[in-house]
């Protein structure tokens, strides 16, 4: 998915809110600010992707003022607030779902957390994640079918609360195919890394994990390992968590493979796969 007149502003937010988390000092500040901008600024174009653009930004404004987590605090606090709320969504799950459908349960549960949004505060996003999921586009059943034939799965990971919402998932796909839990190798934004699941203590649980090799938002394929890039050419199913995925994925070829679960947070976003704002989506593409 390429960029939409609307990209430049939240991307102007980005350098901003990168800029005043990463550090205090104002001369620090102000320069990281004017050279992400300038980065921003040349690299706009709409033949161009914002995760390649936010990946810059992120890496700048980290070289500028010698912090190369600004969203440590915030993802502490995100990963706090997941890891309380996950128990009480996944009891009204239990109890709601008459028909017994395991997969849509775990679905849906895993989709709820892709409410997280560094751009919110936390009050709001406690009161997101707690109302109920319904997929404007759902394709669950031919993702049970997908699973039902496949044998290798990659599941990339978004937020870094979203791992305790995403571990029933992962679960019940690994009575089908190994999975292989993706995420970032060092901070970017606030992406669930490989130190965060280290920290989580469900290291073990999730199984196989993997890093995409590159701190970028989503996936930049340039950029990302020769490893990873294996693994996502020979896997059966690509479950892509959040709307850096998407972004990514959507500009390969449709073949069958890409299953999106995300909240749409954004009208771009949003207009590509032409549902509202704030939809959520289980889309095999």
């Amino acid at each position: 998915m390429k960029l939409a007149p609307g990209c430049y502003k939240c991307l102007r937010g980005l350098v901003h809110q990168a800029a005043e988390l990463a550090t205090d000092d104002v001369s620090l500040k102000q320069r990281a600010i004017s050279e992400a901008m300038t980065i921003l600024d040349n690299e706009f174009s709409y033949n161009q992707l914002s995760l390649v653009i936010a990946t810059k930004i992120h890496k700048i404004v980290g070289e500028v003022t010698h912090n190369p987590d600004p969203y440590r605090s915030m993802k502490e606090m995100e990963m706090t607030l997941a890891r309380e709320l996950c128990p009480e969504l996944s009891l009204r799950a239990k109890r709601s779902n008459l028909h017994e459908d395991e997969l849509r349960d775990r679905l849906q549960l895993a989709a709820a957390a892709n409410a997280l949004d560094f751009f919110k505060d936390l009050s709001s996003i406690r009161d997101d994640i707690r109302q109920p999921v319904s997929f404007v586009v759902d394709d669950s059943e031919h993702l049970e079918a997908k699973l039902r034939n496949a044998s290798h799965v990659l599941y990339l990971a978004d937020n870094a609360g979203e791992l305790y919402f995403d571990l029933p998932l992962v679960k019940w796909m690994r009575q089908f195919a190994q999975v292989i839990y993706v995420v970032k190798p060092s901070p970017v934004q606030n992406d669930l890394t490989l130190e965060d699941v280290r920290k989580s203590g469900l290291e073990a649980e999730f199984g196989r994990i993997m890093s995409t090799g590159a701190a970028s938002p989503g996936i930049v394929f340039s950029l990302a390992s020769a490893q990873f890039k294996r693994e996502f050419e020979s896997a059966d199913l690509v479950f892509a968590k959040g709307m850096g995925h998407y972004e990514a994925l959507s500009e390969l070829s449709p073949e069958g493979r890409f299953f999106y679960c995300l909240k749409a947070k954004c009208r771009p976003v949003a207009d590509s796969l032409r549902v509202p704002i704030d939809s959520y989506v289980a889309m095999l593409q």
